[in-house]
Order: C-alpha cells, then structure tokens, then sequence
C-alpha cells in the first residue's frame, strides 16, 4: 500500500516541507507567488474572530475577511456549535431520495428576508455555480426562444467556463471558450446599457437579450451603480421581459451596510439574486440564488423540468444547516450596522490618508466594510524590481501599480501584522474588507499602520520589497 499522510501528520509539516508537496503536487508557481510576501513562509495555528494566530505565537489582524467568506469572522461559536449539533446527532448529510428539513427551513427564511416575491430557492456549492444557475434559469424562462446575456465591462461572476463568459476583468486573461450570445456595457453607464439592448433588437422591437447580469456592487473594483440606475435597469428589464439577475456573492450579508447592497434601495427588487461566500459562515461550501417566483415557475416547476437544474451536493445536511445559522446570526447580530458602524471610521479614515500621501495615493472609495485605496500607476518597475518578478508581469502596463501594492501588503503583514490583499480588476485597489466581528480598536489599528507605511514612501517600500522577495527565495526567513 502507498504511504498515506494523516491528519495528524498533516499538521506537524514545517513550512518547508508545506512548499516541497506544493511544488510537487499542487502548483510551484502558486509557491512562488506567494513566497512573494511574508505570509508565505508562516503557517497557522488557530484563528478566532478578526484575529489569526501563528505556529510561532504571533497574532496577526485578518483585514481580508477571507476575500468576502468571513463576515462572521474565524470560527464564530455559534457557528461552531451548529456544525457540532449536527455532527453528534449523526444527522444525515444528502440523499437524492429525501426532501430536507434544513434546505426547507433555509429558503423559507431567505424569503421571509428579502423584499418581494424573492422566494423560490437553489443552493449548489459556489458563487459562480449560483450565477450560472441563474442565467440557466433565465435562459428556460424565455424556452431558449433568446439567445443573448448581457453583463458590464467590469463584471466578475467566476471563473467556470459559463461565469467566466460574463466577467470582464484582467484576471482572466487567458480566452477560454465561452458561452454563446454574451455582450456587455458599461458599468453604471444608462445609455451604454440602451445602445446593448438596441444591439440584440429585431427591427420589429424583439428584444433576444434573456438576462441582465450586474453587480449593484462591484467588489472588484469598489464602484456602485447609482440607485438610479439600478430602477431605470429594473423598468426596462420588466418592459421587455428580460431576467434581471442581481450578483451579490460578495456584498449579501451585510457588508455594504444592508442585508443586500440593492436593498440600499426600497422597492428595487431583482427577478434573480445570487449569493455564496459568508452565506456559510465561514464553515459551509454553499451558495443559492433566490428567483421570484413567477420566474421560476414558468421555467421549472413542472413535473418535466423539477429537475432539470441540480447538482450532487444540492441541500448538502451539514452546509445547509451551517448556513441556517449563519443567516441567523447576521440579522440577530445586526451585521449591516456592524458594517456602518465600521465604514463611519474608515471612509474618513482612509479619505484622510489619501489626503496626506497624494504622492502615492490615486483614491479612496467602498460603502461599510468594503472600501479600498487606489495606488498611484507610476513608471516603468526598477531593474531590481523586474529581475524580481515574472515576465508577465513586468509586462503589464498596471505592473507598477501592483507590485506598489503588493510592498505595502507585504510591509503591513511584515511590520504591523496585518493581513490585506488587492483586487486585480481595472484598477488595482488594496482592498480593505474587515470581518463584521471586527470592533473600533481593530479598524483604528489597522488605519494607523496604513498611514505609517505609505509614509515610508515608494522608493524605499519598494527596496525593502526586494529584499523580502529576495530572501523568500534563498528559502530563509
């Protein structure tokens, strides 16, 4: 029999034994990008709240919110105890031949929360799985009598081959094939949206657009469409038919400062709604998108199609009942005030340090607990720098602004133990996103060590992000 590695052994691998399977096994480009920064020489230990802890005794501050996944932050108790419920009851996980309690009661209460007749619910694994079950159920709704999605310039839905049709950001930037009929517009834009409409018109008035995919807000790239926007997209889509599908995978649950970010404005309701990420507390893999009900009426209930949309891990028993709680602790929680409470010190905070370093800072932007600083685009990298990082790269026209944004990633974590990332969207933006669990000391803190290290300056942030790649590389701390 082959040698199988334990669990148990699992978490006694150093980290240089972590990188040798990884090169092995795994990928040694993933390695080597993030041996870039400091993280990618420690290993965990246990994590908590806003807070993680490594094998050597440091604590480091999460400023990432696991990318979107940890509004609860580190394993919430009360998310906690609900898996461990489960577990010790030995309650069922999934079985095609029985109807779940835990899927009935989670999108009855997804219902009883969101606004209108946002009632009907799906629940796969991922956020890019939930808008593909979206424009899926779109494209049934109109019999596949229409042919074309339409989605924005600076869309990301995923990176599924089907996702990744309708999203429009540099981070895919290999051309897959891609799902037939897709075309965008621009973000936010009125009248780019009209002229896509009129692109997919017959000369009869027939619309074949099926879907209008748009992130009320875009992560990504931290812009949100106007509320006005939003209800002239909402009218036309309802005058001609068309399925409006709204992508919340990141913002549900209360980053912005709503349950949602389109419930920032009354009455605005979607014919589709996609959500994943927190939606699991931080434990679960599970995602959902919540249809009005006529839509998905007409388009699947009926003995023929009830099961024409399904997965193997649909209503998965421990996912779903995660979810269950999960949901209940943002409401009972109050995580939209938790947000507002957290954008009212940073959106000043961080206007405040643009303000100071105008030098390197473009711009401040992000509504609750998902804000962001644009870097300055600067000149041509330094030769030291370009020895440094791949071909690629040095060659991208936004090199400079990522590799400045990636020194003071690397200088937060490295001197203040601070853990943050940035988006790679048009603009590359380092990417504030606390966990909702985060307090006032947690957000001050992190505002403090920010405004330190652009104060280094660029030139010198830039050397000592040399010398840590450099180091990283000879394989010594």
């Amino acid at each position: 029999m082959p040698e199988l590695l334990t669990v148990d052994q699992a978490e006694r691998l150093g980290i240089d034994q972590v990188h040798s399977l990884y090169e092995r096994y795994v990928s040694r480009s993933q390695v080597s990008l993030t041996g870039t920064f400091g993280f990618g020489r420690d290993l965990v230990d246990s994590a908590e709240g806003a807070w993680i802890r490594l094998r050597d005794g440091r604590r480091i501050l999460d400023f990432t919110g696991g990318v979107g996944v940890l509004n609860h932050g580190h394993n919430h108790p009360r998310i906690l105890k609900a898996r461990d419920h489960f577990r010790e009851l030995r309650r069922m996980e999934v079985h095609k031949n029985y109807l779940s309690p835990y899927v009935a009661a989670l999108s009855h209460n997804l219902a009883a929360l969101l606004p209108g007749d946002l009632n009907i619910s799906y629940f796969p694994n991922s956020g890019a799985e939930a808008v593909e079950g979206a424009v899926k159920l779109a494209y049934k709704y109109h019999g596949g009598r229409r042919g074309t999605v339409l989605h924005t310039d600076i869309a990301f839905h995923g990176k599924l081959l089907g996702a990744g049709s309708l999203t429009a950001s540099p981070e895919i930037h290999f051309e897959y094939p891609r799902l037939p009929g897709t075309d965008s517009f621009a973000y936010g834009d009125l009248e780019s949206f009209r002229l896509a409409l009129q692109r997919h018109t017959d000369g009869r008035g027939r619309s074949d657009v099926y879907a209008v995919v748009v992130e009320p807000f875009s992560a990504s790239s931290l812009r949100e469409c106007s509320g006005a926007f939003l209800r002239e997209v909402r009218r036309i889509c309802t005058e001609q038919d068309i399925v409006l599908v709204f992508d919340e995978v990141y913002t549900g649950w209360g980053k912005t400062g709503e349950l949602f970010h389109f419930m920032h404005h009354p009455g605005l309701v979607p014919d589709v709604v996609t959500t994943s990420k927190s939606f699991g507390g931080g434990k679960s893999s599970i995602s959902g998108y919540v249809a009005r009900e006529p839509v998905f009426r007409r388009a699947y209930d009926n003995l023929r199609d009830a099961t024409l949309h399904s997965t193997t891990y649909y209503g998965f028993g421990e996912e779903t009942a995660t979810a269950l709680e999960a949901v209940a602790v943002a409401v009972e929680e109050d995580f939209p005030a938790r947000a507002r409470k957290l954008g009212d010190i940073l959106s000043p905070g961080l206007a405040g340090i643009a303000a100071r370093h105008p030098k390197m800072v473009a711009g401040a932007a992000g509504r609750g607990a998902l804000h962001g600083l644009r870097l300055h685009q600067g000149p041509r990298l330094p030769s030291a720098v370009r020895d440094l990082v791949p071909v690629q790269l040095a060659k991208d026209p936004q090199a400079f602004a990522k590799v400045l944004t990636g020194a003071v990633i690397a200088a937060l974590y490295r001197e203040h133990g601070i853990l943050t990332f940035f988006g790679s969207n048009r603009h590359i933006a380092l990417i504030v996103s606390p966990p909702l669990v985060a307090g006032e000391a947690e957000a001050h803190l992190f505002l403090e060590a920010l405004d330190t290290v652009l104060g280094k300056g660029a030139p010198r942030l830039l050397a000592d992000f040399v010398r840590e790649k450099a180091t990283a590389a000879r394989g010594v701390r």
